[in-house]
């Protein structure tokens, strides 16, 4: 028995694994980056792991790495990682036998006169009676038993070592599915900050002009009482200064919104940032340099493409598994136990008893089941292999449209800046006509106005061109360490 189990082992370990095995698919990229050139981007590859630091901001860093440390999504990724491992673990454990101890104390009482076997059908008279003395139990019956089975499935087809690999494959994906809630928590951290900042910078800009309105209202009030100035000028006045402060409530809004946002991605209550980030600062600059890299490293430093990599590897390897079903099966029994009628002679060498056995089996009829399941299988890679194709084009369009979004939005910051000293410009112009009589007060309202606008759309612009940054370093797969 024991030299059967030692070549059913080596033949277990050596011997041939039915399904495909697995090769990754090897897909093509483009050389570049077609937006590349209009971004002015270079194909110089960076380390991306921390890009948020080039933005410069000391807050920003702080937020995204006490995010890393106590964000919920992060955490349940990395539970969900230790889960897939040990699940590795149950998977090798089918390799090996497996072994359970078992304890019997039985004790039978009999009425008197009572015995444990009826006679034989048929036997009368003196014969009955001896049949009767012959297979009577004792009134009192005492039964100990100590034992240990065990059971081997053999893998003789290598369904277990393909499960082994599909857990292994879906222990990776978990790594990389961890890898990509870092990726996507530092852009949610960064995009919810520049939220925070474009609504206190817009705020501040608000405030600037209810002063300056306010003491412009405050002038023509005057002078509409001396005379030189009618009541039409003082009421438009007052409703642009009205105008000005109805928008103050809601980039205050807009501002605790973010703060919200932070806070919660920091695992922490709405509010436990507020102290901390109320106080206005400028927005982070955006980073000059772009080193894009190419196409191609994509797939290796996209996380999610990675785990659908290994989606398919795993999906592949269950193609193996379902077709081992297919195949007869072994197993190992044995037992080995001590029983006895005294307990004080139970571990004694004459009550020992070994069972060996082998049993085997295989699947005659099951009406198609088994081949539609390795066909299920099948397509079930099918599905895994055009994910990570669709996962590669995704990556490579998000690059894309990240560069191409960030070569729009920096022409039109440029514009608006041109845009708003010419707006300020024809302020300062009309003011000194309105001034001289020369136009009437609306002219000067209008061009306010017109310089309040171009200015409000210079910081929106500017946030988008860093938010854009943030988007393309993210598409790149930023975000986490090697």
């Amino acid at each position: 028995m024991r030299r059967a189990a030692a070549i059913l082992a080596l033949l277990s370990l050596s011997g041939c694994m039915v399904g495909p095995n697995y090769h990754a698919p090897k897909l093509a990229t483009p050389p570049a980056y077609g937006e590349q050139a209009l971004a002015q981007a270079s194909a110089d590859r960076a380390d991306l792991s921390a890009w948020w630091k080039q933005l410069g901001d000391p807050t920003l860093d702080s937020l995204i790495d006490r995010a890393f440390a106590e964000n919920l999504d992060v955490k349940t990724a990395a539970s969900r990682l230790r889960e897939a491992r040990l699940q590795i673990t149950v998977a090798r454990a089918a390799l090996f036998p497996t072994a359970s101890g078992s304890y019997i104390a039985a004790r039978r009482d009999a009425q008197s006169g009572s015995s444990g076997a009826p006679p034989a059908a048929g036997a009368t008279g003196a014969a009955s009676g001896a049949a009767a003395s012959a297979f009577s139990l004792p009134k009192h019956l005492d039964v100990y038993s100590l034992g240990v089975d065990a059971q081997w499935e053999i893998d003789i087809f290598g369904g277990t070592r393909r499960g082994i690999e599909s857990a292994e494959a879906q222990a990776q994906a978990a790594h990389w599915q961890a890898r990509d809630a870092q990726v996507a928590l530092s852009a949610e951290v960064a995009k919810a900050y520049m939220t925070l900042r474009l609504a206190q910078a817009r705020r501040a800009e608000a405030d600037a002009d209810v002063a300056r309105l306010t003491d412009l209202f405050s002038l023509l009030a005057a002078r509409r009482k001396a005379g030189v100035v009618t009541e039409l000028d003082v009421n438009q006045q007052r409703q642009a200064l009205q105008a000005r402060q109805a928008q103050i409530p809601q980039l205050d809004q807009q501002a605790r919104g973010a703060i919200h946002a932070l806070s919660v991605l920091l695992a922490q209550p709405p509010m436990a940032l507020q102290v901390e980030l109320a106080t206005p600062k400028p927005m982070p600059a955006s980073p000059v340099a772009l080193p894009v890299g190419l196409p191609s490293e994509l797939l290796a430093r996209r996380p999610d493409v990675r785990v659908a990599e290994r989606n398919l590897a795993a999906a592949t390897a269950q193609i193996g598994v379902a077709t081992a079903a297919l195949y007869p099966k072994l197993d190992l029994l044995g037992l080995a136990s001590f029983a006895s009628r005294d307990f004080s002679s139970l571990l004694s060498r004459k009550n020992f008893s070994t069972i060996g056995a082998a049993d085997g089996s295989w699947t005659l009829f099951d009406a198609g089941r088994g081949r539609a399941n390795v066909a299920a299988k099948r397509e079930a890679a099918t599905q895994a292999d055009l994910a990570y194709r669709k996962a590669l084009l995704t990556a490579l369009q998000e690059v894309e449209d990240a560069l191409s979004a960030r070569a729009a939005d920096s022409q039109q910051e440029a514009s608006l800046a041109q845009d708003l000293k010419t707006a300020q410009d024809t302020a300062t112009l009309a003011d000194a006509r309105y001034k001289a009589g020369l136009t009437p007060f609306i002219d000067v309202l209008q061009a306010q106005g017109a310089v309040t606008q171009a200015s409000d759309q210079l910081l929106s612009a500017q946030a988008a061109v860093v938010g854009d940054a943030v988007s393309l370093f993210t598409a790149l797969g930023g975000g986490w360490t090697p």
